[in-house]
C-alpha cells in the first residue's frame, strides 16, 4: 500500500517529480494552491503561503511545476507553446488528486494566473475561487519587451546567478521560459476564449507599475468571466503583488476566503 503523502516531499507524476509543501489548515475550508510565475518555484514564493493560511485558516498547497526549483526537468529545450494548457488541463488535475485537494482557491502569479484560469475554465466545478496576481489573458507588447530584456538580464547582469539559488538547472528553465515567450509564433496566444466558463469568484490583482503587463489583462477577465469578479490595482505596484503590496494583497485575500467560507455576513 502507498503512503500517504506528507507535509512535504516529491509526488511522482507520469513525466517526473514534483517538489511541494503543505501547511495545515482547517479541513472544512477550500484549501489554496499557489501557483507560481514563469521564473518562480515553491522556495520563491516565501513565507507568504504561511501567512495567507494563518490569515485565512485555509490548509495551502505550494509546488514547483516541472523544470522548477528542484522538480524534475522537462525532456526537450523550450517549452510547448500550449505549456500553460498542458500545465492546467492534465497536470494540475494530477497533482490535486494525488494529493486528495478538492474545489481548491487557485492562487496564481503572471504565469500562474494564467494557468488559474485555463483550469477553472475547463473545470468550472473543480475550482472553489480564483485569486490572480498579474494574470496575462493575452499577448501585450510590453511583455515581450520585458521578457527581452530578462534574457539580458540573464545573460549580462546576474540574473543567471540569482536564479541558480533556486532552481537545480537555472539556465534550462530560464530558456525553456524564454524561448517559448520570445517565439513570434507566440504573439497570437490568447485564453480569452476560457474565461466565459470561469464560474468561480475571482479576486485579481494588477500593479499598474507592472513592466509584464497592464490593467488590460484584469480589464478582459473582469469583462469576460461568467462568475463575480473584484478587480484591484496596485498604484507603484509591479510585477509581484503579494510581495510589494502585501499590506493590501494579504487583508483581500483574507475577506475573500471569508466570503467563500460565508463567515462575512453575506450568506
Amino acid at each position: 500500500m502507498t503512503a500517504p503523502p506528507g507535509p512535504e516531499g516529491r509526488l511522482a507524476l507520469d513525466e517526473g517529480e514534483i517538489e511541494y509543501r503543505l501547511v495545515e489548515g482547517d479541513p472544512a475550508l477550500p484549501a489554496m494552491v499557489f501557483l507560481h510565475e514563469g521564473l518562480g518555484c515553491a522556495a520563491l514564493w516565501r513565507d507568504f503561503p504561511d501567512r495567507a493560511a494563518a490569515a485565512t485558516g485555509a490548509a495551502a498547497l505550494v509546488y514547483s511545476r516541472l523544470g522548477y526549483g528542484g522538480s524534475s526537468l522537462p525532456a526537450g529545450g523550450a517549452f510547448p507553446l500550449d505549456y500553460m494548457h498542458v500545465e492546467a488541463e492534465r497536470r494540475l488535475p494530477a497533482v490535486l488528486a494525488a494529493l486528495g485537494i478538492e474545489r481548491p482557491v487557485l492562487v496564481g502569479h503572471s504565469d500562474g494566473g494564467s494557468i488559474a484560469l485555463i483550469h477553472a475554465g475547463a473545470y468550472p466545478d473543480a475550482v472553489a475561487g480564483l485569486v490572480l496576481m498579474a494574470p496575462h489573458v493575452f499577448v501585450e507588447d510590453c511583455s515581450i519587451r520585458a521578457i527581452a530584456e530578462a534574457r539580458r538580464a540573464f545573460d549580462k547582469d546576474g540574473l543567471d546567478r540569482r536564479l541558480a539559488r533556486w532552481h537545480r538547472d537555472a539556465a534550462g528553465t530560464f530558456d525553456a521560459w524564454n524561448l517559448a515567450w520570445l517565439d513570434p509564433r507566440f504573439r497570437d496566444w490568447n485564453i480569452e476564449n476560457c474565461l466565459p466558463a470561469v464560474t468561480a469568484p475571482v479576486l485579481a490583482f494588477q500593479g499598474e507599475a507592472d513592466p509584464y503587463g497592464t490593467r488590460a489583462q484584469t480589464d478582459r477577465i473582469a469583462a469576460q468571466v461568467s462568475g463575480p469578479a473584484d478587480i484591484v490595482l496596485l498604484p507603484d505596484c509591479g510585477h509581484a503583488p503579494w510581495r510589494e503590496a502585501g499590506q493590501t494583497v494579504l487583508p483581500a485575500m483574507t475577506a475573500f476566503a471569508a466570503r467563500l467560507a460565508g463567515r462575512d455576513g453575506s450568506r
